[in-house]
């Protein structure tokens, strides 16, 4: 008929009720006859099992119709210092921002909100943290949006920053905070035992001698909040600190002394640099030099050196050992000069020997002739 409008509204619909492009009411479930001959009514469907409402009239709707508002909508609204935590039959389904103002039908599915307040508190809590880490693919967003979430290994302390300011050290473990209104940042920090290489120092020796020299250091931070308050890079100040003890110590030295006793530069460099750090909660557990490397040329120089040295001792042990057996001959001679059977017996052994190396011997005047004609000793006046 001309001028009615027949209107059905599900069991899980609920009808808006314009006229003139403003809303009336609310229509529930059923069947709906409207007399509209001049078109000022329009009926626009909502499916209630979607429970967010959204419309450009919700702000007039909450001010002006309260009483139709709280009828048909569970209201939410937020402070500046508030976040809300949205349930859906028991199931965490969203997160809303602190200032916001919500809608939510009032039907099937059951809205529940957890209101937290953030000014002074804004951890969440492990509870809260083991169902973010649970929900729906379609909350991630709204996790990384409001929530800052780190995970602290075994061995690390983490530093806190809120709004760049130190806050806190957290302990091994994870950790969860409301980033919203506030910015959030957690440094790690390594407590455990640490290794650093200081490497290729050109520095000058106390005799102007060019050399390159390795260092190696093992380090641990224990104080981290008084490391990080006093440095802003506390691993680039030990790392100066290293340098600047390495170039000290071998520039008070010549090359003869640091070649010959480098336990005691690591010594030196390991006390002055273990003093200037520790006040910022940084101990130094040893120091070691890994290597000097002397250009070319140097090298050559020292090569030659050593070669001396080497050869000079040589030519004394040679001289020594020269000496020894002229010493020894002159006692067998003088053995031999007062024992005339002493120089038989060193005879007889010289012919053995020549008798080895003679493969046919003839004999003539039998064995005294031979001994007597080979061998004859002047007897001294």
């Amino acid at each position: 008929m001309f001028g009615i409008k027949r209107v059905v509204v599900a069991q899980h619909e609920r009808g808006l009720y314009l006229k003139d492009r403003s809303i009336v009411r609310i229509l529930s479930p059923g069947t709906y006859w409207i007399v509209d001959p001049l078109e000022r009514v329009r009926i626009e469907l909502r499916d209630v099992t979607v429970p967010e409402f959204v419309h450009p009239q919700a702000e007039v709707l909450i001010k002006d119709q309260a009483e139709l508002c709280l009828r048909h909508f569970q209201v939410v609204e937020l402070g500046e210092r508030e976040v809300g935590v949205v349930y859906k039959n028991g199931k965490l389904t969203g997160i809303l921002a602190p200032a916001t103002r919500a809608l939510y039908w009032r039907g099937p599915i059951e809205v529940r909100l957890q209101v937290l307040p953030i000014e002074t508190d804004y951890t969440v809590s492990r509870e809260l943290v083991a169902l973010l880490g649970r929900a729906r693919p379609e909350l991630a967003s709204a996790v990384r949006d409001t929530v800052y979430a780190v995970e602290i290994p075994d061995g690390a302390v983490g530093l806190l920053f809120v709004d760049g300011e130190l806050t806190q050290a957290l302990k091994p473990g994870l950790h969860a905070y409301w980033k919203l209104n506030r910015s959030i940042k957690v440094e790690q920090v390594d407590t455990r035992l640490q290794m650093m290489e200081v490497q290729g120092q050109e520095i000058l020796t106390k005799d102007k001698v060019s050399l390159r020299a390795n260092l190696s250091a093992a380090y641990q931070v224990i104080d981290p909040v008084q490391a990080r308050q006093g440095l802003s890079d506390f691993v680039g100040h030990l790392y100066r600190e290293l340098q600047f003890a390495l170039r000290a110590a071998i520039g008070t030295r010549t090359l003869d002394g640091l070649l010959a006793n480098k336990g005691e530069l690591d010594r030196v460099v390991h006390e002055e640099v273990r003093a200037k750090v520790a006040e910022h909660g940084i101990v130094v557990k040893s120091v070691g030099i890994k290597d000097v490397i002397l250009p070319g040329e140097m090298k050559n120089i020292l090569n030659q050196v050593v070669e001396a040295e080497k050869a000079a001792q040589a030519n004394i042990i040679k001289r020594r050992e020269e000496t020894a057996a002229t010493r020894s001959l002159l006692n067998t001679a003088r053995l031999m000069d007062e024992n005339p059977i002493l120089v038989r017996l060193k005879e007889l052994e010289v012919l053995e020997k020549v008798t080895d190396k003679i493969e046919k011997l003839t004999v003539f005047g039998g064995l005294d002739g031979v001994i007597n004609d080979m061998v004859r000793i002047k007897a001294q006046p």
